[in-house]
């Protein structure tokens, strides 16, 4: 079974073309599958030349393609991650880095590497290194997503009943 791929990059002002590049590298030697790749590109200005790709996705779009998708690729955002954990994907998360123009800081990295350290999802610290990290995710078993708003939500109405 082939796996489909959900590359999502924000929506925030910056450029992730040396993903994109990347991906488009694996597409164009045959060790992924083009037929089973779509990106929301946002703001890079690389234009993909082997996998679909539309700049930015409205709502219903975007939750199409991400439940299409078996496979999720992302920056390193907390939202993207947790947006793509909690549906269940296997995600794999390539951090931005200041010094490629990708953020403002490399705060991503931290990030990342703390939803790696739960065990939820692959870290791609290079974006050179993405063939290797869908060949892990693949076969790797994450933990499940567990959600603390409920726990927190009762610790403030015990608080608020003790007051």
């Amino acid at each position: 079974m082939d796996n489909k791929i959900f590359i999502t990059l924000g929506s925030q002002k910056f450029q992730f073309n040396r993903l994109l590049k990347a991906i488009d590298e694996l597409c164009e030697k045959g060790t992924v599958d083009a037929e089973d790749v779509f990106a929301q590109i946002g703001y890079s200005d690389y234009l993909p030349k082997n996998f679909s790709y539309k700049k930015f996705l409205d709502r219903d779009e975007f939750s199409k393609e991400m439940g299409k998708a078996d496979i999720v690729i992302t920056h390193g955002g907390t939202g993207a991650i947790i947006g793509a954990v909690k549906k269940g994907k296997k995600v794999i998360a390539v951090p931005r880095r200041a010094k490629y123009g990708e953020h403002v800081d490399d705060h991503q990295l931290q990030l990342v590497g703390q939803f790696k350290g739960l065990q939820l999802i692959c870290e791609c610290d290079d974006a050179e290194k993405i063939g290797h990290a869908l060949e892990t995710v693949k076969k790797t078993t994450y933990k499940e997503y567990v959600s603390n708003t409920q726990k927190i939500i009762s610790s403030i109405d015990k608080f608020i009943e003790n007051k």
